[in-house]
């Protein structure tokens, strides 16, 4: 017979049992297993990027554990427990999709999807603004997390900027941008600034993202799949290079490398 979400959660409070459990689970914080729930997250993106569906069962599975170990931590703690998560998320998404549960219980439905008001994602927002209000958030900006990746903080930021309306109104502004903080680099360069350097190029990156935005691509998707061609190309170029890779010209192996990019 499977196993099931209340035998997880069994298995848990076996772990944190103070005098039979796991020592290294018994050791544990919310801080100190906080960096395993990002590389489970990215090793989860990284499954479903490289087509490896054979594997995305178990990867899931590590990062619900991750969700699995807060709540026993809550529920050790009195603050939470794996129930009261499932509550409120289930009681959050209802409330955001007044257009599939028109009475706000999870029974209730429209009659015709064709029904549904054109302005879903505008009431979705205005619903998450609403819910950031009752928590004491002030500012558009406020809640946006810091320790998200640069680049998708960055559309973050940009996407919340641009839902009260301080947004170019096409494409055309983010490319121009581009344009622009590209000679500002240019300038810094030149004038041997590195601080300089630093914040332009750090505004060159900005910019860059405000065009992903715009162009509804995921910038940090965007740049691992770049990553991803840049490593197949550049083993092309290991395993085709004799002997040591510094014993060739830079001429030679940029050869290598046009022939890498026919090959992937």
């Amino acid at each position: 017979m499977p196993h099931t979400v209340d035998d997880l959660l069994y298995l848990m409070s076996r772990l944190r049992e103070p005098n039979t459990g796991c020592p290294w689970d018994l050791k544990q914080s919310y801080r100190t297993i906080a960096s395993s729930t990002l590389e489970e997250a990215y090793e989860v993106v990284d499954t479903i990027e490289r087509g490896d569906y054979d594997h995305l069962r178990e990867e899931l599975g590590d990062l619900l554990f991750q969700v699995i170990f807060y709540s026993q931590l809550g529920k050790e703690e009195e603050r939470f427990d794996f129930g009261q998560i499932v509550d409120g998320l289930v009681n959050k998404l209802i409330r955001r999709h007044p257009h599939v549960f028109p009475d706000g219980t999870l029974d209730s439905r429209v009659d015709d999807q064709a029904s549904l008001p054109a302005d879903v994602k505008q009431r979705w927002e205005a619903i998450k603004q609403q819910e950031r209000e009752e928590k004491g958030v002030q500012g558009v900006l406020d809640d946006v997390p810091l320790n998200l990746p640069a680049l998708s903080r960055a559309a973050k930021l940009q996407k919340r900027a641009a839902n009260v309306g301080f947004d170019w109104p096409d494409i055309r502004g983010p490319l121009a941008k581009i344009r622009e903080e590209t000679d500002e680099l240019t300038e810094a360069l030149e004038a041997g600034d590195q601080a300089h350097l630093t914040e332009e190029l750090g505004d060159l990156l900005f910019a860059v993202t405000n065009v992903a935005r715009h162009l509804k691509i995921d910038p940090e998707a965007a740049l691992r799949q770049a990553n991803r061609k840049f490593e197949q190309r550049f083993r092309y170029v290991e395993q085709n290079a004799e002997g040591n890779l510094n014993d060739h010209s830079l001429e030679a192996l940029d050869t290598l490398w046009n022939n890498a990019k026919t090959q992937t």
